[in-house]
């Protein structure tokens, strides 16, 4: 197998031959895990030949690992990371480390029946587990001494962990295609053994400098070891960022994501599967709405790259292949005015912060988001007016008691109050509709749902309401009835018409 990280840096011939003509596309740990229909859906299909190729793959971990590697990304389950950081029991990472070695070679069992195939995947796991063990139990012996501290190396522990899941399943994949008789070439990014630290771009322009995707089906790593750090700003976003920087850097025509279910008008284990209708087409607007909600159709620092460059983006089933999917792109504006997506999120603690001698003066909102700053919390939105200042805070209780505890220390005279709340949001490229705020309006009350806030800016493409967390779900369905499904005065979306395909989708987004 062809491994060609690490080499020198070289002209670009490959992928400026093919620029312009070849899809970067990245594939979820969700759909990784079901292996056999990614093989049959995505990688391979019905393609012969050269259909084959122009594609170039970036594969996330294996569901769950990444989670085991780290920690539970929902439910903040310690796994090999949390317990090396924080945990008093001196070896329990390490016996966390061998379970998930255990998991990974279960998964190189399932995929690979025929033993040499399954061994040659078995030793590539443990060859890259043993090694970071060795590195994290020697990292924990020159740290007894006190000169060194092992806070100091924390984020280079966080990123050499999550570097084993990303290439554990790039590795079984090139495996798999080579198998199938597919020129596949694995293009480790995750720095493995190198001493050299190259920037983003130059790892990937080095990793890429012999590829020629014309030929050859390049499985890519989505984590990229760099001198930038990806996880220091990214966390576990990083494989996002790397997908986006390879279509950049390589020229793509087209940057695809393929997810487990379409982008959808709703969330369809909410409102149901037959009732929620794959968008068609969209913005990079509209996107960033979404990933300021945190159901991300894209890291937006991911699309920031994209949209500059001009490469529309394409988010795709993985589990139905030959429906196109949804187009976004820099230009798109419905045709006619309509609501696209209902989405929102659930959990949500309202910080509001109220205080008579604020008005006319500003100092407060930057003093309140300097606060915010320093304890690294994340604010989905805000409301203003004469005295009061609520903050929407994506954050855990902890991080809320200590933001509220310093504002009473600051503002001894201010009334501060904490509210756990719900954020529903409707969504469009264009909602320039008279009444449509009314009738969503009277689409929570007809269902008894009190309106604690709503937001809506000039630029019309979203409407926020607060909401109680019991009433979350029922909010969202109510929505999507009146707005989506039932509404007569919205418009035809492209949505609805028959999928074209994706070469036609390209071409109207280029000639727009």
């Amino acid at each position: 197998m062809r491994n060609i990280a690490g080499e020198e840096q070289l002209t670009m011939n490959s992928i400026t031959n093919s620029s312009g003509k070849h899809t970067v596309e990245k594939i979820g740990g969700t759909s990784m895990s079901r292996f056999n229909e990614v093989m049959t859906n995505i990688l391979v299909g019905n393609r012969h030949g050269n259909e084959l190729y122009n594609r170039i793959f970036v594969v996330s971990a294996y569901g769950g690992v990444t989670d085991a590697l780290l920690e539970h990304k929902k439910s903040g389950k310690a796994g090999v990371f949390s317990l090396y950081s924080n945990s008093e029991s001196e070896w329990s990472w390490s016996d966390m480390l061998s379970e998930v070695c255990y998991r990974m070679c279960s998964i190189n069992a399932q995929m690979f029946p025929d033993h040499f195939t399954c061994q040659i995947a078995d030793q590539f796991v443990k060859d890259r587990v043993e090694g970071v063990r060795s590195c994290l139990i020697d990292l924990q012996r020159i740290c007894s001494y006190g000169h060194f501290q092992v806070e100091d190396q924390l984020a280079t522990v966080r990123e050499m962990l999550s570097a084993i899941g990303e290439a554990h399943s790039a590795h079984n994949t090139t495996l798999l295609l080579q198998q199938h008789d597919v020129n596949a070439t694995f293009v480790d990014l995750t720095g493995w053994r190198e001493i050299e630290n190259p920037t983003f771009e130059e790892r990937i322009q080095q990793s890429f400098a012999k590829v020629d995707v014309e030929k050859e089906l390049p499985i890519v790593t989505g984590y990229t070891r760099c001198r930038e750090g990806l996880m220091k700003t990214f966390d576990r976003g990083y494989s996002e960022i790397t997908f986006s920087k390879i279509a950049i850097v390589t020229g793509a025509a087209e940057a695809i994501i393929h997810k487990e279910y379409h982008l959808s008008s709703a969330d369809p284990k909410i409102v149901g599967e037959d009732k929620v209708m794959p968008i068609g087409r969209t913005n990079y607007d509209v996107s960033d709405q979404l990933a300021n909600l945190g159901m991300e159709a894209i890291h937006p620092s991911a699309a920031k790259g994209l949209r500059q460059q001009g490469i529309p983006l394409r988010v795709k089933n993985t589990f139905e292949p030959e429906h196109a999917g949804t187009l976004i792109d820099s230009e798109y504006k419905s045709q006619t005015p309509g609501v696209e997506i209902i989405a929102g999120r659930k959990h949500v603690f309202a910080v509001e912060f109220h205080e008579q001698d604020m008005i006319g003066a500003i100092r407060y909102d930057k003093q309140l988001l300097d606060i915010l700053d320093r304890f690294r919390v994340n604010f989905i939105g805000k409301d203003v007016n004469a005295n009061t200042i609520t903050h929407y805070l994506d954050a855990s209780l902890k991080s809320v008691k200590r933001v509220c505890s310093t504002l009473e220390e600051i503002f001894p005279s201010a009334n501060i109050l904490t509210h756990r709340v719900s954020i529903v949001s409707v969504i469009g490229s264009d909602m320039k509709i008279p009444g449509i705020l009314h009738k969503a309006v009277g689409a929570l009350t007809d269902k008894s749902i009190n309106i604690l806030a709503m937001h809506q800016t000039m630029r019309q493409v979203e409407m926020e309401f607060i909401i109680d967390q019991e009433n979350y779900e029922r909010a969202i369905i109510s929505l999507h009835r009146c707005l989506i499904e039932g509404s007569s005065s919205l418009p035809v979306n492209p949505r609805l018409s028959p999928v074209s395909s994706p070469e036609e989708d390209i071409s109207c987004a280029l000639q727009s």
